[in-house]
């Protein structure tokens, strides 16, 4: 058994597929099935179940799969130390993000990567309620998402921005006063653009309406945001989304809520104690200014 058969089974597995597991590792999807029989066969055990729509772990594979981020993160560690030694930082840095990404994150990639062009930043989309999980089990080093307090088990959490959000309309519309601030009360008799459940904005939308007792019937419901803004734009309803994100529609009018608004969060979230020279490096540029 050796790294690049672990690192092949890992990559299967986080990919979901052998076909996207060689895109990952930029090898033939035969070297990829060749690579696992061979483990497999080492084994004694199969380590994917193989269908024809999917592939999924059995036991023997999720046994083997913290195992096997465990054994590559320690090798990563030690080709590290020699890096620091000769002056260098080096690595690979897998980075989870939300629908919706982060303002600042782009930036400080490239601040990042400008300073440590050695270090390999991965970029993985992930709904929101499963980033938490993602990072613990070692397929995430840190993660820029929505935070909803208490701080996930077993993890650090640092606030990045906090907003209150707002009611988004169309330019023109007779579904609401001229101007001034609306109420919840007021938002649940409009018909809404809601996002998805799983979305982050979606949960803060729900726990605020639950919280003012308030009960509300979904008239659209979408998964990306140029969606949720055209259907506005068109006049079909309104949407309550952060201002952040509001303001990639400038020509769509926002009005604040009169009290009790849905507050969104925004924060990096990581492994409690040490974590890779690299990721060390990358926290202090998210969220810096």
């Amino acid at each position: 058994m050796d790294l690049r058969q672990m690192e092949v089974v890992v990559a299967v597995a986080e990919e979901g597929g052998f076909s996207a597991a060689a895109r990952r590792l930029h090898v033939v999807q035969s070297a990829v099935s060749g690579t696992v029989r061979a483990l497999e066969r080492e084994l004694g055990a199969a380590l994917f179940r193989r269908t024809t729509h999917r592939v999924s772990l059995t036991p023997a594979g999720q046994a083997f799969l913290p195992a096997a981020r465990a054994t590559l993160r320690a090798a990563q560690e030690a080709r590290t130390a020699v890096d620091l030694a000769r002056g260098e930082l080096r690595g690979e840095i897998t980075i989870g993000v939300m629908q919706g990404l982060y303002a600042g994150l782009p930036t400080a990639l490239a601040v990042f990567h400008a300073e440590h062009p050695g270090v390999v930043l991965r970029l993985r989309q992930a709904p929101a309620e499963d980033i938490p999980r993602a990072v613990r089990d070692g397929s995430l080093d840190l993660a820029v998402a929505a935070l909803d307090p208490p701080s996930p088990r077993g993890l650090a959490t640092r606030l990045l921005s906090r907003e209150e959000m707002v009611l988004v309309t169309a330019p023109t519309t007779d579904l609401l006063p001229p101007e001034g601030p609306v109420t919840l009360a007021e938002a649940v008799e409009l018909p809404l653009v809601d996002f998805s459940p799983g979305w982050a904005v979606r949960h803060a939308v729900d726990k605020a309406f639950r919280a003012a007792s308030l009960d509300r019937a979904v008239t659209f419901e979408v998964n990306d945001l140029l969606a949720a803004a055209d259907l506005v734009r068109h006049g079909l309803g309104v949407c309550i989304m952060p201002p952040s994100l509001a303001a990639r529609f400038p020509e769509l009018p926002v009005r604040p809520f009169a009290a009790r608004a849905p507050t969104w969060m925004m924060g990096v979230v990581h492994p409690r104690g040490d974590t890779h020279p690299a990721v060390t490096a990358l926290l202090r540029h998210i969220g810096r200014g």
